[in-house]
């Protein structure tokens, strides 16, 4: 019997529903699968409250870890053949729950030495994220054996407006009824159910050094070019930013939230202003960065992290 690990932190229950769908076709009378979710102490309550949905920024950037609770000793103190790891994206990077998760004991006794799958659900920008997630793992001694990414397919400018609802109302629906559904459509959710069968026969082989092209044939991974320097450009900033935010006080201090009104203001220029720039100059060079376009593409679908 196999034995599998799925680990996850959710807010909306998206990432659930997508693991639920992938464990429909990855369970069978040789694969026997155990959850553990994430839940911080405190709890980040949803839908958000505006103030603490900027006010999390520093700390969930800088990977600041915080308590959650401990899986129970059945789990803990188990061998498992394979892990599978859910997790969100909170201002370009792994969010705080996970981040915690993934600096603690529990991690390395759970992780170590152990194939991981890991599934990303977000808005469109997951590149770095899954660098950091990686170098956690390779801390971990993991295994990274295949990635999933998952996220919003509507134009950038789009799903802002649309992601912005659903976290500060709670609702995934037509903002306006007008915009279309954020997060993660409906269909690829359903749809998420085909990753199961190639993760299920890697796993009953015992083989998975070619689990992730068998991902890919299933469109696992679409790297959008144009995001990766968007990504990295925000990255960044955003270092200077939490940087310099997180000397001001801790969170919900006046001085404190004084510069993160600041920085919400920079969020919302850099979205309708910058980006718009970067997406100027990513057009200007296109041409002459097709080598470099394809190398990105290749490497960041893969397993695979580059130290340098």
């Amino acid at each position: 019997m196999k034995e599998v690990l799925i680990v996850y932190y959710s807010q909306t229950g998206q990432i659930f529903d997508i693991l639920s769908n992938i464990e429909s076709t990855l369970k069978s009378e040789e694969v026997n699968i155990t959850y553990y979710k994430i839940v911080a102490e405190p709890e980040y309550v949803f839908p958000w409250d505006a103030q603490k949905f900027y006010d999390i920024f520093p700390e969930s950037f800088l990977e600041i870890p915080h308590d959650f609770h401990p899986p129970s000793p059945e789990i803990l103190n188990k061998k498992y053949d394979l892990v599978i790891l859910g997790y969100q994206v909170w201002y370009l990077t792994p969010s705080r729950p996970i981040i915690s998760f993934l600096k603690s004991q529990v991690a390395q006794q759970l992780l170590g030495n152990t194939p991981v799958v890991t599934l990303v659900a977000c808005r469109n920008m997951w590149i770095q994220a899954q660098e950091k997630m990686k170098k956690h793992l390779a801390s971990l001694n993991a295994n990274l054996v295949g990635h999933i990414a998952l996220v919003d397919r509507n134009i950038n400018h789009i799903s802002v407006i649309t992601i912005q609802h659903w976290m500060l109302k709670g609702k995934k629906d037509r903002f306006l009824g007008i915009f279309p559904k954020p997060g993660v459509s409906e269909e690829e959710i359903t749809g998420s159910s085909k990753f199961g069968t190639p993760i299920r026969e890697a796993l009953i082989a015992n083989d998975f050094t070619e689990l992730q092209e068998n991902l890919l044939k299933l469109d696992a991974v679409l790297v959008n070019p144009y995001l990766v320097r968007t990504d990295e450009r925000g990255n960044v900033l955003f270092s200077k930013w939490a940087n310099l935010i997180i000397k001001k006080g801790k969170p919900g201090e006046p001085k404190r939230l004084k510069w993160i009104g600041l920085f919400k203001y920079y969020l919302l220029f850099a979205i309708w202003v910058i980006a718009p720039i970067v997406f100027v100059v990513f057009l200007l060079t296109y041409l002459p960065m097709t080598r470099k376009r394809k190398k990105e593409r290749n490497y960041y679908s893969s397993v695979a992290l580059n130290e340098s």
